[in-house]
């Protein structure tokens, strides 16, 4: 038995930044490569990334070996950027915490080994040091080996789907002693080498490696179809070899090692092996197999004259505990390489020592030629795993991967505008998939997050998540004959009297009482000069009952005292129309000024307007939407610095009224000058008309949620201009409401970036977000008898075993 002991016989000399100088004589630079997330790339993306690669690294000097490492290890979700200071927050932070899932590391290692020829013994022991003395100076040969690896990397940086990171010394240290203990954490151990196996601590070790031309079958692709997506009338793709990553859902280490050859050497030396199997091959069928598959490579390297000939090697290391799991994961491993079309090598005794401790970075060069197989690089680069786990922003909101369910935190605001120029959203799903459910999971987010809240709603959607929060929220409904408390004529000082507030209240004025024709300048101008007379010479309370009665009043002079010739503004006309909302008038009540709550909306930072119950009266919706202009002028367009969000749910009810679709074009080029966003909520894009106001809505549009649609996503996808891959994603959602972690997907776009994710939450978040239903209307009972909505949620959740 052997026992590596690394205090004795350290691997690494020295560090320098990036660059590792190895005890062997290697120089090493070491790279951390972040990569696009897991199901974000379509097959032409996979070609790209694959043509990036080959065109970065087919030029690098010969004698370079590049190792490509990915380490999968089991963790427990930490929860550690999750927020949980409000009730919803703490139960979601609980529900995650803990959760096992696979991190993923992959690194890119460029190893320089002065030894062009690669010519190595079988076994070599890595640990043995060279004889002469390890330089760390940067002679010009390393300098070159430096310039061509800077070079590459900023190719691939170029690329814009590949990023890489230098390394720093502490993280290189890092990554050795986690190879060498076994990525066993919290103490130190060794390493126990014998003929029947590799022990590591607690952990026992294998290898399944390629190592020959003879382990692969016909082909290898870029990518392939993704069977578990995949369905009838569409392609879903993934990585060649994304089997051995993700998806394995086990403790384990993808290497992949490719030298750098001499083109001509190795065209020489397969002519001389197709001449001595052309010998043989009547011997025995497996020479004329091998036979087959080198003239193959050298029939391709003769016809591309962009070929690069390579040794490579490729391995999977995993690891267990317990030795009958370990046999376990070794027969998926094989039943992975299988759907591919690889059968891989399975090394023992001194073979598997060597191929365990040859998967090192300072020891990659160690691979004898019989432990490599040949052939051209891009055919080597389709076995790159070029994807990774979801990716969390440092915050945002909260939704969870396709994989695990783990939170993944999406920055929809973007503040900085990386990914987005406007942050306005939209949220596409038919009846009964949850699109309400969605839009409290991201408005609950923003709000606790302390973004203001204007919600226009039709169904009562939101009744339960506002009650939460007593203190900061209002729900504005009609009732008949009751004011609904907004005055849009209150100021609370002379200093409110501005310019931009002026402009408010005229448009109010006017969409009130000339809602049928365009405002002229003149006219605008003219109201204008009344309302600034009114607030200079009136003395009582500010309002649209005073202000008609002050026009009323000063009928006969108004207009001549302030210069306003009777052609811009029509008094009568005015005080005819007005009268309805005044006085006597049938619609008086809706601008009635009893105890004012002006401040009360002002100084809520969540506001819900439920026009369930005007939805189909055309004369009053009309007028609650010039009274939500009004207060969204005084919450959301109140001050620039705080962040405001206005949603119009069941937006397609509210088209039905002709002056809908233009107000809301409205808030959209009002936004832009805002810290603000638009949301709107529809069953299908279908209900927005085919118009160039619509259009305008769309391309300011960049956020785009959309849930499962059984009808299909094609008008979706044109209005949208939505990718095929887009499409595929959209295709491939699928809803899980059984057993333990029930879930919804939900395709997600920011900008150009796009995916599936999964909305799971913790039994209070769900009775929070729920609108219908016989458990609703208990949690609405709980609230009425305790007069607490997280009071009433704690009870619900507690008596419920299952929700």
């Amino acid at each position: 038995m052997n026992k590596i002991n690394l205090s004795i016989s350290p691997p690494i000399a020295e560090l320098r930044e990036n660059m590792v100088f190895a005890a062997n004589g290697n120089v090493i630079i070491a790279f951390q490569a972040i990569l696009p997330e897991i199901y974000s790339l379509s097959e032409n993306d996979f070609e790209e990334i694959h043509s990036a690669w080959f065109q970065a690294l087919k030029s690098l000097p010969t004698g370079i070996v590049i190792h490509k490492q990915d380490i999968y290890l089991k963790r427990n979700y930490a929860a550690e950027k999750l927020p949980k200071n409000t009730f919803l927050e703490k139960a979601t932070h609980s529900y995650f915490k803990g959760r096992e899932y696979l991190e993923h590391r992959s690194y890119f290692f460029f190893i320089y080994t002065g030894n062009k020829a690669f010519n190595r013994a079988k076994y070599v022991n890595p640990f043995k040091k060279v004889n002469r003395n390890v330089t760390t100076e940067l002679d010009d040969n390393l300098k070159k080996f430096q310039n061509s690896v800077n070079d590459a990397v900023s190719y691939l940086n170029n690329s814009r789907k590949l990023e890489f990171i230098p390394l720093t010394e502490t993280k290189i240290k890092s990554i050795s002693t986690e190879f060498f203990n076994g990525f066993q954490e919290g103490f130190d151990t060794n390493i126990l080498l014998d003929k029947n196996s590799i022990r590591v601590g607690d952990n026992n070790f294998d290898v399944l490696a390629v190592n020959s031309e003879l382990c692969f079958g016909e082909s290898v692709q870029s990518s392939k179809t993704n069977d578990r997506f995949t369905s009838d009338d569409f392609i879903f793709h993934q990585g060649f070899i994304d089997g051995l990553g993700l998806n394995l859902k086990e403790n384990h280490i993808v290497n992949q090692v490719i030298y750098l050859d001499d083109r001509q050497k190795w065209r020489k030396l397969l002519d001389a092996r197709v001449e001595e199997l052309n010998k043989s091959s009547n011997f025995g069928s497996q020479n004329k197999v091998v036979l087959n598959k080198i003239q193959n490579i050298l029939e391709q390297i003769n016809n591309d004259d962009t070929s690069r000939i390579i040794r490579g090697h490729l391995n999977v290391i995993y690891w267990h505990k317990d030795r009958i799991h370990l046999s376990s994961i070794n027969a998926r491993i094989k039943t992975e390489f299988k759907l591919i079309d690889i059968i891989p090598y399975y090394p023992k005794g001194e073979e598997r020592k060597n191929y365990f401790l040859n998967s090192y970075f300072c020891f990659s060069s160690n691979f004898s030629n019989e432990d490599l197989y040949v052939t051209d690089l891009k055919h080597s680069l389709c076995l790159f795993i070029n994807n990774t786990n979801y990716k969390s922003d440092s915050r945002g909101i909260i939704f969870n991967d396709r994989e695990y369910n783990i939170p993944v935190l999406k920055d929809v605001w973007d503040e900085n505008k990386i990914r987005i120029k406007a942050r306005n959203f939209a949220i596409f799903a038919p009846t009964g998939e949850g699109k309400s459910f969605l839009a409290n999971n991201i408005l609950r987010q923003y709000f606790e997050s302390g973004v203001r809240l204007v919600i226009i709603d039709l169904g009562g959607s939101y009744t339960k998540f506002a009650k939460l929060y007593p203190n900061d929220y209002t729900i504005l409904r009609y009732e008949n004959g009751k004011s609904l408390g907004i005055n849009p004529f209150y100021i609370s000082s002379p200093d409110d009297l501005t310019a931009d507030r002026l402009e408010d209240l005229s448009e109010f004025i006017f969409e009130l009482f000339a809602s049928d024709f365009k405002v002229s300048k003149a006219q605008s101008v003219s109201i204008k000069k009344i309302l600034l007379d009114y607030y200079t010479n009136f003395s009582g309370n500010y309002s649209l009952h005073s202000f008609y009665q002050y026009i009323e009043r000063h009928k006969t002079d108004i207009l001549e005292d302030l210069k306003i010739h009777p052609d811009y503004f029509n008094i009568n006309n005015f005080l005819h129309i007005m009268s309805e909302y005044v006085g006597d008038g049938i619609y008086s009540f809706l601008f009635e000024v009893g105890e004012d709550q002006t401040y009360k909306i002002e100084d809520k930072r969540l506001i819900v307007f439920e026009l369930d119950e005007v939805k189909d009266n055309k004369e009053i919706l009309s007028v609650m939407l010039k009274l939500i202009k009004s207060a969204i002028q005084r919450t959301i367009w109140r001050n620039r610095a705080e962040k405001g969000i206005i949603l119009f749910d069941e937006f397609a009810k509210q088209l039905k009224f002709e002056n809908v679709l233009e107000s809301v074009e409205f808030y959209y080029q009002a936004i832009r000058k805002q810290n603000g966003a638009i949301g709107i909520i529809l069953q299908s894009i279908n209900q927005l008309p085919h118009n160039s106001t619509s259009s305008s809505i769309l391309e300011n549009t960049q956020v785009i949620y959309s849930l499962r649609n059984e009808k299909g996503y094609e008008e979706l996808q044109k209005r949208l201009n939505l990718s095929s891959h887009d499409l595929n994603q959209l295709k491939s959602i699928k809803n899980n409401f059984i057993g333990d972690r029930k879930y919804t997907e939900i395709f997600i776009k920011i900008g150009k970036e796009s995916n599936v994710f999964r909305l799971e939450v913790p039994k209070e978040v769900y009775a929070a977000y729920l609108t219908d239903g016989a458990e609703n209307d208990r949690i609405m009972q709980l609230y009425t008898k305790l007069g607490s909505m997280e009071e009433a949620i704690k009870e619900f959740t507690s008596n419920t075993s299952k929700l």
